[in-house]
């Protein structure tokens, strides 16, 4: 070869350094940016369906507001700082593909970044970490190589079932990071979620405790208990769902038997349940609605009876006891609990 010739890098190699050198200046640009506004950091741990649900409603509320001009606090609460920049950590190609058709159709999709089986960097970046896996991967996780240093002085909010905040600040000896339980449910996809926090003791300090009321608040309702609720509130709210599915089963099941066509009986069945619902927010006690409906001698009275025979009231509150149960036993590590059951 002369000397005045030289081996010609191939192009696709080129292409692939220049789309890496400029997505790295995007980024740090983007994370000074970031830094001199005063936005945070939110990274998600396990970004499964909570959390891509919790996502939508943050990047939905942060599109809607870039439209009307700024975010609108319904209580005037409003955090001074907010999560803009945002990290989901998976492991699967199957979940990297999910979030990005669930997620991707919304205008501040391009703040975050997706990752996979790396869990440290991205909670380095964060300000917030919200811990989403399972329960039983939460000690492996917390207990990772330098993930305790990375999580000093950062807000560490838990949505694992059953996990107690003793629990989590066990893996995380010697450490600073604040640390927040949470418990919101599947409704959370439709906006719709009832998410309890446990409060802390000492108490948060006003700016934390409205930054994590706005995260939960862009997927629902929010209520504030003491820790020793937790378990039972997994129970009514995470478990509820499922035990209104089979009402609204039975419902429908009913008119179907009765001659109402499949398709039209699940929507009549989950429109009155919803209805229900409407009447109960604004106020009306069961009790006093049960009332209201049921004419002397008309049907609603005889099904009530049927019902009432069947204990099923007592049947319903006695699912949230044993779901109550099995949720405190699943915290603990245990496997297999619904082996045996609660009496």
């Amino acid at each position: 070869m002369a000397q005045n010739e030289r081996i010609l890098t191939p192009d696709w190699i080129l292409k692939e350094t220049l789309a890496l050198q400029s997505r790295a200046i995007m980024e740090y640009t983007s994370q000074q940016n970031a830094k001199k506004d005063g936005d945070l950091t939110l990274t998600v741990l396990g970004c499964g369906t909570m959390g891509i649900a919790i996502l939508g409603g943050i990047l939905d509320s942060l599109s809607s507001a870039d439209v009307q001009g700024g975010e609108k606090a319904e209580d005037g609460a409003e955090p001074k700082r907010l999560p803009k920049r945002f990290n989901a950590c998976v492991r699967r190609d199957a979940s990297k593909k999910r979030i990005e058709s669930e997620l991707g159709q919304y205008p501040t999709f391009s703040q975050l970044r997706i990752w996979q089986n790396d869990n440290l960097e991205p909670v380095k970046q964060a300000d917030i970490v919200l811990l989403g896996c399972k329960p039983y991967m939460v000690a492996d996780i917390l207990r990772g190589n330098d993930m305790a240093q990375a999580l000093k002085g950062k807000l560490l909010i838990s949505i694992c079932a059953g996990v107690t905040e003793q629990q989590l600040a066990e893996c995380l000896p010697q450490n600073t990071c604040t640390i927040v339980r949470a418990m919101p449910n599947t409704a959370a996809a439709v906006r719709e979620s009832m998410t309890v926090i446990a409060t802390s003791n000492p108490p948060l300090p006003q700016e934390t405790n409205s930054l994590v009321d706005w995260i939960f608040t862009r997927i629902g309702k929010v209520v504030h208990l003491p820790p020793n609720a937790m378990d039972a509130s997994t129970a009514l709210c995470g478990s509820g769902p499922a035990f209104c599915a089979m009402m609204c089963e039975g419902l429908a099941l009913g008119g179907v038997a009765m001659g109402i066509p499949r398709e039209e009986a699940y929507l009549m069945a989950a429109q009155t349940m919803r209805g229900t619902t409407g009447l109960l927010q604004s106020g009306e006690h069961p009790a006093i609605l049960k009332d209201k409906v049921s004419t002397p001698g008309g049907c609603t009275v005889g099904g009530l009876l049927v019902l009432e025979e069947h204990a099923v009231k007592g049947i319903v509150a006695k699912a949230v006891r044993e779901a109550t149960e099995v949720a405190s036993r699943l915290g603990q590590g245990q496997t297999g609990v619904n082996g045996t059951r609660a009496k």
